[in-house]
């Protein structure tokens, strides 16, 4: 879980994983942030990641998120 409170303007761009527990585990980068969401765009196809802030972002409870140290 990745704490909001926690999050600084270094933070933006930084890898993190998506796993709820459900579905296979995401990476992508966090854009931003607000009291109760943190917005990540994550891994596609053909995307560029290092264009990230010129894609949309996904709304993601800070739960199931945790900074990407590796391998999936």
């Amino acid at each position: 879980m990745i704490e909001i409170k926690n999050l600084t303007n270094a933070d933006v761009g930084r890898w993190v994983v998506y796993n709820d527990g459900i579905r296979p585990p995401e990476r992508g980068r966090i854009k931003s942030w607000n009291d109760k969401y943190i917005f990540v765009v994550y891994e596609r196809p053909g995307r560029d990641m290092s264009k990230f802030r010129e894609y949309t972002a996904v709304a993601t409870a800070p739960e199931d998120l945790s900074f990407y140290e590796g391998e999936l």
